[in-house]
């Protein structure tokens, strides 16, 4: 039996420094052969403005800790990977307004605050289950994400490219720019609900039922204000936070930095960056990289952990038990929550550790068709998320978000749904590059289905 006391123990003894990482084992890291290129983007990286703000950072994690005690519910949803050629205004107000419409039927059936983060303004790079692909006898090193390599079948397209960490870093600041654009010109204002609206989706069954939703908000809120004879101003803006998984580490730890009457380092490349189940090794360098930056994290918790190591895990990212600090994303999969979840959470509760719950079940629940296409049933995505909010329930937690891949285009990526996607509409609107992603239709009935289950 592994001994995880003297391991904690071990890794809080040591000194911290954003580049402390360097010292542990990295996996999932690019291999560049242009080590000069790869300096000279780095120091470039380092001088350029930030993406976010501390006090930004600091609004997040105080509110994740009201979703930690039920007093709030993070939705973390977006693409799967960015890709730098959607950096476009259609799909990024696409995906925005997918956001605002599940947000806004949580809100209505719930009335708590929810938590809007976004896979976006930064989701370029993928962990990858091998390191390379082959093709027609042709073996190439793997698709990593944009901010590496291209998806492009070739022996340049696969070569990972310094000078990639530089347009990534672009796209993601032309992106946040935008969306901080439209949240201040008045995108989110509750009186203009219509800017929500995605053509493509107007008749179907889910749309309908929220526009007569938003017809009920409309109503009430002109009532409202005739009754105070003023505008409620809290209705026109919200709050939108950027996450992306925190994989490649030296891209992380070049926007690393100290801010003004602040202590320690915070990683300003995006508000919430999160730990991969591929990479959350507790005497890895990732664990080492996340444990000293004062950002809220999380941490993706796969079926193959065990309860101590999760403990430990908390422990070495969280030793000041901070509320709003630790966000468990459990991904399970519906065959395995059941049985993995449970000893999960009473580790957790023994040890009397301060996080909020999050479930994802999306990667639990992928598997290949016969033809190679890799997809996701949406009644297993359905079940898994049902299941956590019974599980949580009856072990007195909290299931206080849900993480979601998602987009605002109209794709055919998951099987299932009301309309009844089936794996010969894959090949009609597949546009993804690594993983499946919900469309609009399955978007809306999973934010109706977690509306329902939080006011059981």
């Amino acid at each position: 039996m592994e001994n995880y006391l003297e391991k904690v123990e071990a890794i809080q003894a040591g000194l911290w420094a954003p580049g402390s990482w360097q010292n542990k084992t990295a996996s999932q890291q690019p291999i560049y052969d242009d080590d000069a290129g790869l300096q000279s983007s780095l120091q470039r990286l380092a001088q350029l403005p930030p993406l976010v703000t501390s006090w930004e950072i600091e609004s997040l994690k105080s509110q994740l800790a009201q979703a930690a005690e039920g007093k709030a519910f993070l939705l973390q949803a977006g693409d799967c990977s960015e890709r730098i050629e959607d950096c476009q205004t259609d799909a990024i107000v696409g995906n925005l307004k997918v956001l605002m419409q599940m947000s806004f039927v949580l809100t209505y059936a719930t009335s708590q605050r929810v938590i809007r983060v976004g896979r976006i303004a930064g989701q370029y790079a993928k962990p990858r289950s091998t390191e390379t692909e082959t093709r027609g006898g042709v073996e190439l090193p793997v698709y990593r994400g944009d901010l590496i390599n291209r998806s492009d079948f070739t022996p340049e397209g696969r070569r990972a490219d310094p000078e990639l960490l530089i347009r990534g870093y672009e796209r993601a600041a032309m992106t946040l720019n935008f969306i901080r654009s439209l949240i201040g010109g008045g995108f989110a204002d509750l009186h203009h609900p219509e800017n929500w609206d995605l053509d493509f989706a107007n008749e179907t069954p889910q749309a309908k039922q929220y526009h007569n939703m938003v017809h009920s908000i409309a109503n009430s809120l002109k009532f409202m204000e005739s009754i105070l004879d003023r505008s409620v101003a809290d209705t026109k803006s919200v709050d939108i936070y950027t996450s992306h998984e925190g994989l490649h580490l030296t891209y992380e730890q070049a926007q690393t930095q100290r801010v003004p009457r602040r202590d320690g380092w915070y990683n300003l490349n995006a508000h919430f960056p999160w730990i991969g189940n591929r990479t959350r090794h507790l005497e890895g360098a990732h664990i080492e990289y996340f444990r000293g930056i004062e950002n809220p994290i999380g941490l993706k918790v796969g079926p193959e952990i065990k309860p101590e190591e999760l403990v430990s895990l908390v422990q070495v990212l969280n030793p000041q038990n901070e509320l709003g600090r630790i966000t468990l994303i459990h991904r399970l999969g519906a065959g395995g929550i059941g049985k993995a979840l449970p000893p999960l959470i009473s580790a957790v509760q023994k040890a009397k550790q301060k996080v909020l719950w999050c479930s994802d079940p999306m990667h639990g629940n992928t598997f290949q068709t016969d033809s190679g296409t890799k997809t996701r049933r949406f009644e297993a995505i359905v079940d898994e998320l049902t299941q956590a909010f019974a599980i949580h329930r009856r072990m007195e937690s909290i299931l206080g978000g849900v993480h979601l891949e998602l987009t605002g285009s109209d794709v055919t990526e998951c099987v299932g749904g009301a309309t009844g996607l089936t794996e010969a509409d894959l090949d009609r609107a597949y546009k993804s590059a690594v993983d499946p992603r919900l469309n609009y239709d399955q978007a809306m009935e999973i934010a109706f289905l977690i509306a329902e289950e939080m006011v059981v």
